[in-house]
C-alpha cells in the first residue's frame, strides 16, 4: 500500500501544471473525463461526464474566445455541481486581463458521498496564468481528444 501510494505522488509531480482532461470512458452519449487541476502547488482530481454535444460547444466556444484578447472571458463548465448530479464539476473563467496572459480561475468539486450524517463533495478553488499559445495547443489537444487521436487535453501555466 505505501509503494502505491509514493508512485502516485510521483506521477503528480511529474504532471504538468494547469487543467489536464483525459478521457477515461465513452458511449454513444457522453464522456467521462477525469480531470486534475493544479497551480503548482496545490493539486485535485475529480471525473466529470460530459454530453458530445456540450463538448463540441466547448471547442467551438474556445476556439471563439482564443480572439478576443481585449478583456474577452469564457466560463467553461464541464460536469454540475451539487448532491443530485453524478459525478463531479469543474468550473474554469478564462479572462484575457494582460496583454498576452490569461488569467483562469478555477472551482471543483468532487463526487459526492456520505460522510456520517450528511452528504458532502470535497471542493478546490485555484488560480493561475497562461497565455495564448497554450490555450491553442489545448484546443488542438481537445479536438484531438474528440477524434480519437488522442486520450487528453492539457492546458499548461506559464
Amino acid at each position: 500500500p505505501l509503494e502505491s501510494f509514493y508512485k502516485k505522488i510521483e506521477s503528480i509531480n511529474c504532471m504538468k501544471f494547469g487543467i489536464k482532461i483525459k478521457n477515461i470512458w465513452h458511449d454513444n452519449e457522453m464522456y467521462q473525463f477525469r480531470i486534475s487541476v493544479s497551480d503548482g502547488i496545490s493539486f485535485f482530481v475529480n471525473q466529470v461526464y460530459v454530453g458530445y454535444k456540450a463538448y463540441d460547444d466547448l471547442i467551438s466556444e474556445l476556439d471563439r474566445f482564443k480572439n478576443k484578447m481585449h478583456g474577452g472571458i469564457y466560463d467553461l463548465n464541464l460536469g454540475c455541481f451539487g448532491s443530485e448530479y453524478a459525478s463531479g464539476a469543474l468550473s474554469a473563467r478564462f479572462h484575457f486581463l494582460d496583454r498576452g496572459k490569461i488569467h483562469v480561475s478555477i472551482h471543483t468539486q468532487s463526487e459526492f458521498k456520505d460522510f456520517g450524517e450528511k452528504n458532502v463533495a470535497s471542493e478546490a478553488k485555484l488560480y493561475f496564468v497562461s497565455e495564448p499559445a497554450l490555450l491553442d495547443n489545448f484546443i488542438q489537444e481537445l479536438k484531438n481528444l474528440k477524434a480519437s487521436q488522442s486520450d487528453q487535453a492539457i492546458l499548461e501555466i506559464v
